[in-house]
Order: structure tokens, then sequence, then C-alpha cells
């Protein structure tokens, strides 16, 4: 267990430890953070606090499933979309607690934005994410006929240009 934990007042373990088995990391990383800033923790203590409290959980966790990356269900969150989408895209993103993963999301041309499809996390046994996301993202593009644009699939760049500057 953390050395921290033992500074968090009652009320605040009760909050992180909540967050924790509903699967809420991040609300759970910042309970810790702004609990225990004045003490000079830093963001990644906090989230080794938040993932030791995963650790000590353990089969009580109530972990999220993945999100459906089958075409039918990505099709219906293009649909709820507030706009016309201009292009399919893959990002890839990450952090300490799920290393590289990638969002699909919409991108959207009236009006201007985006808008979140599905996250593709690493998954034991599996293909990569990027080989996940791409394969989906390409469905998804074409039933759309729209464009797909993944600047990276084969290996993770959370800078990799977008679709809208590249």
């Amino acid at each position: 267990m953390s050395r921290w934990w033992a500074y968090l007042e009652e009320r605040t373990r009760r909050e992180v430890d909540a967050n924790v088995l509903r699967d809420r990391r991040m609300p759970a990383i910042k309970a810790v953070w702004d609990a225990l800033r004045p003490l000079e923790l830093g963001l990644y203590e906090a989230e080794e606090v938040v993932h030791a409290r995963y650790e000590a959980l353990g089969d009580r966790v109530q972990y999220r499933p993945p999100d459906p990356l089958d075409l039918a269900s990505l099709a219906a969150r293009v649909a709820a979309l507030p706009g016309r989408v201009a292009v399919v895209e893959a990002l890839w993103d990450g952090d300490t607690f799920h290393d590289w993963f990638v969002l699909l999301v919409a991108v959207l041309d009236d009006p201007a934005g985006e808008g979140h499809l599905a996250t593709v996390h690493h998954q034991a046994g599996g293909p990569p994410p990027g080989t996940r996301a791409a394969e989906a993202g390409r469905a998804l593009a074409d039933h759309l006929g729209v464009p797909f644009h993944f600047a990276s699939p084969d290996v993770p760049d959370d800078e990799a240009p977008r679709w809208r500057t590249a």
C-alpha cells in the first residue's frame, strides 16, 4: 500500500474507493491529488495511490466493458452526433495505467468539431489496438462514404498529424 494512503482523511478514502470500485480512475486520482497536494504529492504519486487501491480491492472492481467496435454500434454513435461527418480518424493517446491506446473519433464539418466514437485498449492475446482501431475505423468510414485517417497505425505517436492539419 502507498505510504500516502495514511495521510488521507477517511472521507477522501471512501471517495477514492467508491471511484475505484466503479472503475472511475481519473476522479479517484483527482481526489487523492487534491487532498494531498499541500503535502507536495505529485500527480504520478497520486496515480500510484489509486493503482494500489485497484490492487487492494481486486475482484470487487466493476470494470467497464470495452467500447464496442462493431459497425452497427459505431454507426449508432455517429447518428447521435450533431453534424455531418467529414472523416473518421484514429489517434494515439496513453496514460500510465493503460499504456498506449487509440481513440476513434468522427471529425465533423457542420458544425465543426468532433465526436468520440470508441477507445481501443490493448487486450491480452488480441491484436494491437492500432490494428483493431484501423479495421473498425475503415469499415465505418467506408459505410459513411468518408475518408479514414490514421497517421501512425503501427507505432504509437500522440503527436502524429491530425487530418485537418495533414
